[in-house]
């Protein structure tokens, strides 16, 4: 079995804060036990779907951990941006008029939005599920935060992913990939495809869209094209996973995932990423800064080093692949089933 690892960029391992929802408080108390101070957290999560999900339970594990608990010391405010750009950035700003004590923006655009309208406020961000936070510009290009802002980054592990495609689709020749054009983690993931691909026999094939709308046709251009798909922690296209699987599976096609609920979703397999843990890691780092042990401006973000094998038995069956008895042990998880959710 793989151990998962959180290595700190650039220092000391500092704990980290991240979680989701669909707007609304998730709970809140009228005032704290005597003698305790009470926090206020807004949490902006860009889209709905499954890594994102874990990443806010993860985080609302970690402010637990640490001795915030919702109800007796914490009120948490969650939004959802539904994908939507304008609308988290609607978000960032609302929870900055409230004057809550720390915002936690789950994914890319949440966090640029977030640190956009908190930098002349108080009030710090922590992000998580950040894949480049130098190219998002929350960082600079040593790793230390611009401003107020830090937190985890979920910045794919692509060659292990590679190599993993390779064993799966040795006689494969063409990736291709679906991306939203204005996510910066999706551009970031994809240069580090293109730079890897030919190492492992690959050309690669990409399809940008502007929103999920525009993903069944892209998919289904980009399918005529390519011998498989992998897919990005891109929150558009993987809002959208469920058209995709299905356009992909009526041309025997295989779509690798990312993480953990892609493959439960119908996804072949993927080297992917624990948002629970990224995102416990992320709460225990927002509990140090409303704690005062420490400042957001001087922690360095955290990054997920190593990934883990997710293998779906049942779509290697259906696509009619065998998965070699090496790579099943090696598995962190393997499903028989493929998740109606």
């Amino acid at each position: 079995m793989k151990k998962r690892v959180l290595a700190v960029i650039l220092g000391a391992m500092m704990t980290t804060a991240g979680l989701t929802g669909c707007g609304g408080d998730t709970g809140s108390s009228e005032s704290a036990s005597e003698g305790q101070e009470m926090y206020t957290i807004g949490i902006s999560q860009f889209a709905e779907h499954g890594s994102l999900d874990n990443c806010r339970e993860g985080f609302i594990q970690g402010l637990e951990e640490e001795g915030l608990v919702e109800g007796e010391n914490l009120v948490i405010k969650v939004n959802n941006a539904d994908s939507d750009t304008a609308t988290a950035a609607q978000i960032a700003d609302t929870f900055v008029a409230d004057k809550v004590d720390l915002i936690c923006a789950i994914a890319t655009p949440s966090a640029q939005a977030a640190y956009n309208s908190a930098r002349n406020s108080e009030i710090p961000v922590v992000y998580t599920a950040v894949t480049n936070p130098e190219e998002a510009q929350l960082a600079d290009d040593e790793g230390m935060p611009v401003g107020a802002v830090t937190g985890t980054s979920d910045q794919l592990p692509v060659q292990a992913q590679l190599e993993m495609i390779r064993e799966l689709l040795p006689e494969a020749k063409t990736i291709g990939i679906l991306y939203t054009t204005s996510e910066a983690n999706s551009a970031y993931s994809i240069s580090q495809y293109e730079k890897y691909a030919e190492e492992y026999g690959f050309t690669l094939e990409t399809a940008g869209v502007t929103n999920t709308s525009e993903v069944s046709l892209a998919a289904a251009s980009l399918l005529d094209k390519v011998d498989c798909l992998t897919n990005l922690t891109d929150n558009t296209v993987v809002s959208a996973l469920p058209t995709v699987l299905d356009q992909a599976n009526e041309k025997n096609i295989p779509v690798f995932g990312s993480e953990i609920e892609q493959v439960k979703l119908g996804c072949l397999a993927a080297e992917g990423l624990d948002y629970v843990n990224l995102g416990v890691e992320t709460g225990k780092m927002a509990a140090q800064i409303l704690k005062g042990e420490a400042q957001a401006e001087d922690m360095e973000y955290e990054l997920l080093t190593d990934s883990s094998l997710y293998i779906n038995q049942a779509v290697a069956e259906n696509l009619g692949i065998t998965i070699p008895d090496e790579m099943l042990e090696n598995a962190e998880e393997t499903f028989t089933e493929i998740s109606q959710e």
